[in-house]
């Protein structure tokens, strides 16, 4: 038989996702799932955006310019804009989702063997884009007692080496929630400076921040124009995660040309997800103002009752749409297959993600799950109510 690539072997398999079958198992028998596990919002895509597909009258399905419509990037550059980021739309790259600008920008910045700082727990798919560039992460470890706050850069600093070449932040982060502050983000900022290395800022969830505290992103932040990527998408901020767009952006000419080579060998992003995205552009502010207060509800409802389950550690995520928590149980993978195989409560439960999927350190997070509250008030409540019944079982 024809062996697999050492790479093949070593991608490693999605923690959001690998326990899918325990899921459909459990609906096969009956058992209806809350779906907790996964990113995907129950919020309603713009209606604009369906809008522009039903009238795109074309009788040729054309491929784009490999590094998206023209039309497209200027109305990005206008919204970076209106955020306080000021860009050229030849700055901006449209990809295939944020997973492909992550790639691209691995691709063309990092040799195999080269090293990428991340804090940890961090979006578990940067494992997978790591092995597919042949590239090293080196976690840096934030903990669940100070609510996964930036770690000391002192902490970075001891990890640089001579293969160091980037350090990237998920800001809102997934899978925490932590929303970093732009002292925090100076102080970064700094780091790469001092050791000539890229920054690059995973920044999809921009629009969900709460409580009063600002998003502050890398492009602003002066003397980057060389080091700062930016990575962003419409999946979350529109609710539109199968329209499959996201950009990658850099002021620096030279990655943005070796990118483009990367672009051009996959020929062009989906024509049909850039219409639609496009389209979003025009979506107002009534429409995130809906979406946050809605978010929010959900954000209160299900931290303050998670810490009301004995044993439980809920920390108060700042942004996205996910919190880590601490279970008072061994090892949680164990626990969350169970949850779909072998419990149920009113014939119900609950799918949840294992969080030591989202560490790249041996062990860590073993107690940890990332949730991520996408689903409306109603069924956040019957999955808490589910995840206190199932706790006392287990622990028996």
């Amino acid at each position: 038989m024809p062996q697999l690539s050492e790479r093949g072997k070593i991608m490693p398999a999605s923690p959001i996702r690998k326990l899918v079958p325990y899921a459909e198992d459990a609906k096969k028998r009956g058992i209806k799932v809350y779906h907790l596990n996964i990113g995907q919002p129950d919020i309603k895509t713009p209606e604009v955006a369906f809008e522009a597909l039903k009238n795109f009258n074309v009788k040729t399905a054309e491929y784009s310019h490999s590094a998206g419509n023209e039309s497209y990037r200027k109305g990005l550059a206008e919204y970076y804009k209106s955020v306080d980021i000021d860009l050229s739309y030849e700055d901006i790259m449209v990809t295939t989702g944020g997973s492909e600008a992550i790639i691209f920008a691995f691709m063309a910045t990092m040799n195999p063997g080269d090293e990428v700082i991340i804090p940890e727990p961090f979006y578990t798919n940067y494992n997978g884009f790591a092995v597919e560039a042949g590239v090293k992460i080196v976690p840096v470890t934030s903990y669940i007692e100070d609510g996964f706050a930036l770690p000391p850069i002192s902490d970075f600093e001891k990890l640089i080496t001579s293969k160091t070449k980037a350090v990237l932040v998920c800001n809102p982060n997934n899978p925490t929630g932590y929303l970093y502050s732009k002292e925090e983000l100076m102080q970064v900022r700094e780091l790469v400076l001092k050791h000539n290395l890229y920054l690059f800022a995973d920044e999809v969830y921009r629009e969900f921040c709460y409580d009063g505290n600002e998003h502050y992103s890398v492009m602003q932040m002066k003397g980057l124009e060389k080091n700062a990527v930016l990575f962003d998408s419409v999946s979350k901020r529109y609710s539109e995660c199968g329209v499959r767009i996201g950009a990658l952006i850099s002021r620096n000419k030279d990655l943005m040309a070796s990118a483009l080579k990367y672009g051009q060998a996959r020929l062009s992003p989906p024509l049909f997800g850039q219409i639609a995205a496009e389209a979003s552009l025009k979506v107002g502010s009534e429409y995130f103002d809906e979406v946050y207060n809605e978010y929010i509800e959900r954000r209160n409802y299900v931290i303050n009752a998670l810490n009301k389950i004995d044993g439980v550690v809920a920390p108060m995520p700042k942004g996205s749409f996910y919190a880590v928590i601490s279970l008072p149980i061994e090892d949680a993978e164990d626990f969350c297959v169970w949850l779909l195989k072998d419990f149920d409560y009113n014939g119900e439960t609950v799918m949840l993600a294992p969080a030591q999927g989202f560490y790249s350190t041996p062990d860590a997070g073993k107690t940890q799950v990332r949730l991520a509250y996408v689903l409306k008030v109603e069924d956040l409540k019957h999955s808490v109510k589910i995840l206190e019944e199932a706790l006392k079982v287990y622990k028996k």
